[in-house]
């Protein structure tokens, strides 16, 4: 650990260090899906359709929702459709150019290099499918890769276990309970905070190309290895 004159332990040292960019509104390519900037126009429609199966539970942990009719939520797109921070993206899949999801780059500190991934709303046709992990790693690899980001956060309600899984599946590593932090909805949230850093960052993405290759589904589309595995490899061979 480094100390400075005072004999006091000081943080790494980054020479060199700048700013990173902020993302924007670009479209993202995958082998299953495509992150397109959300418009209402494009995706409102399409998106409400999908969201029905799920009913109202789809909405329990977000700040947003339920929707009475279409009309109510294309007014959200709007209002939201040209955010800058949160960034907003649609999650189109490719079989058929459908809408089946959105999610959002947020809380965006260029000047340390720290972003999150947030607003994650998927319909029932993207859960627990490659589209929903793909999604996730076509914002991760922007967001490490292309802008050079340190960190990228995950936060959510405690009480949302499905969330929370969602987010260790990736490599998002668990960094504690945040008590009382938020209200929302007439009740109150404890939040719990994961990460990903540039140091994790080329096991989980090593981990994710090989999950997603189609090599790793068979005929009938099931894994034949876990992401979890994957990123043992990884470490293993690091």
């Amino acid at each position: 650990m480094p100390v400075n004159e005072y004999g006091q332990q000081i943080g790494q040292a980054l020479p060199g260090w700048t700013p990173r960019p902020r993302p924007t509104r670009e479209t993202l390519e995958g082998q299953y899906c495509r992150l397109e900037p959300l418009a209402a126009d494009r995706h409102a429609a399409g998106l409400f359709a999908a969201y029905q199966p799920a009913g109202g539970a789809l909405w329990t942990y977000l700040g947003i929702g339920p929707f009475a009719d279409e009309a109510e939520y294309a007014r959200y797109v709007r209002s939201v459709e040209h955010s800058a921070d949160p960034l907003f993206f649609a999650v189109i899949d490719r079989v058929d150019d459908t809408p089946v999801g959105t999610l959002s780059l947020q809380r965006q500190d260029s000047e340390s290099g720290v972003i999150e991934i947030g607003w994650v709303a998927f319909s029932p046709r993207m859960q627990h499918t490659r589209l929903s992990t793909e999604a996730h790693a076509l914002l991760l690899a922007l967001v490490f890769d292309r802008l050079g980001y340190r960190r990228c956060e995950w936060k959510c309600d405690s009480l949302n276990g499905p969330s929370r899984h969602a987010a260790e599946r990736l490599g998002f590593v668990y960094e504690g309970t945040f008590r009382s932090a938020h209200v929302y909805k007439q009740r109150s949230r404890d939040t719990d905070w994961l990460a990903i850093t540039d140091a994790d960052w080329p096991g989980c993405r090593s981990a994710l190309e090989a999950w997603l290759s189609p090599d790793n589904f068979d005929t009938e589309g099931h894994q034949r290895s876990t992401l979890a595995e994957y990123r043992g490899r990884s470490r293993h061979q690091e």
